[in-house]
């Protein structure tokens, strides 16, 4: 991607992400989506950080692909417990929170087990490959427990209009990101242009975000029958 667009990309992601812990402050719901402003106020420091590499070697260079895929695989786990903690806010009333987590965690420790499986019999340099491989399979990981979620919404009586906004926003984000990634690994000409995609998906997710807790009323519910009417639109 050109500098300039890079650059344009990088500071409206930086923005949003930032909105993002703002519009929670000012609904004073930071404490109860704690993980997800964690990983919102992380991306902002990331992008900070990107920007510094950019600026002194390149966005071409070899030290900003390293930094890039380190910080993202460490933002994807981030954001994968951002998601348990969206699961552990559906299913509160049932008490399964250490369930849940016990669970997480060991699903967290399979996907790197399989990444590192996969990563130990290839020539690519290892660490780096490691982190790429990890990022990938946790997004195909979030992408299908976002929509197991989005399937226990959907048998809910009843159900918060913005912890709704929050899983469907992922859901995309999700579903975006692993798209990308597969396009990218069905041949090398389709990475000039997932490298287009990727800044720009990068934004969606934290203007949903700021939409949902700037605009989206906390006491506000929404019917099973209105979400499944929504969903099959």
């Amino acid at each position: 991607m050109p500098g300039s667009a890079s650059y344009a990309i990088l500071l409206l992601g930086t923005l949003l992400e930032a909105l993002v812990v703002v519009c929670a402050v000012r609904r004073k719901v930071l404490r109860k989506y704690f993980i997800l402003n964690l990983y919102m106020l992380l991306c902002v420091f990331v992008s900070f950080g990107r920007y510094h590499v950019m600026t002194h070697d390149g966005v071409s260079s070899l030290t900003y692909r390293y930094f890039y895929f380190y910080s993202d695989a460490l933002l994807t786990i981030v954001l994968y417990f951002g998601l348990i903690s969206l699961y552990i806010s559906v299913f509160e009333e049932m008490k399964v929170e250490r369930y849940l987590r016990i669970g997480a965690i060991v699903l967290l420790a399979g996907t790197c087990w399989f990444t590192y499986a996969v990563v130990s019999q290839s020539s690519h340099r290892m660490l780096t490959y490691f982190a790429f491989e990890l990022s990938q399979n946790l997004y195909f990981v979030g992408l299908v427990l976002t929509y197991v979620l989005w399937a226990a919404v959907l048998k809910m009586r009843h159900t918060q209009a913005l912890l709704v906004q929050l899983v469907l926003s992922l859901g995309i984000y999700f579903s975006a990101y692993a798209a990308s990634y597969s396009l990218s690994n069905l041949h090398p000409t389709f990475y000039s242009y997932v490298s287009y995609m990727v800044p720009v998906i990068g934004c969606l997710l934290p203007l949903s975000w700021a939409y949902a807790f700037w605009r989206v009323p906390e006491e506000a519910r929404l019917s099973p029958q209105r979400l499944a009417m929504a969903a099959s639109r």
